[in-house]
């Protein structure tokens, strides 16, 4: 299946790559990919990894935000302690990052790789 052309003409390995590396494409795939069920998942996937990663960024920079703001008034070393949740940060952008590259090899390799807790739900909403 993944060998089958896609809505962009693609073969459906190399769309469900390109999905990965561009979100918007794999936004737009999801509504115009209507044979493709490989292309599909994996735009599906996509689309919710990125959305799930942006909520946790967006909850950990208020979180963090909240911190430093109550411990900076405290005192100096207690700020230090918040200036290093901001590296919390760099780690989650970068656990992301590697997932999703890591995911983009699986789907290019032609696997149906399920990503923990978002592979679930596209799965159930490709079909």
């Amino acid at each position: 299946m993944e060998n089958q052309k896609s809505a962009l003409g693609l073969d459906g390995n190399v769309t469900a790559l390109i999905g990965y590396i561009i979100g918007i494409v794999a936004l737009i795939l999801i509504f115009i990919e209507k044979d493709n069920k490989f292309v599909r998942f994996h735009a599906i996937q996509s689309v919710l990894y990125s959305v799930g990663f942006i909520v946790v960024y967006i909850v950990a920079m208020i979180f963090i935000t909240i911190v430093t703001v109550v411990l900076g008034t405290m005192s100096e070393t207690l700020g230090m302690l918040s200036s290093l949740l901001y590296l919390l940060l760099v780690v989650i952008w970068l656990a992301w990052f590697a997932g999703l590259i890591y995911a983009a090899v699986k789907a290019f390799g032609g696997n149906m790789f399920k990503l923990p807790i978002v592979g679930g739900m596209a799965e159930k909403w490709s079909s």
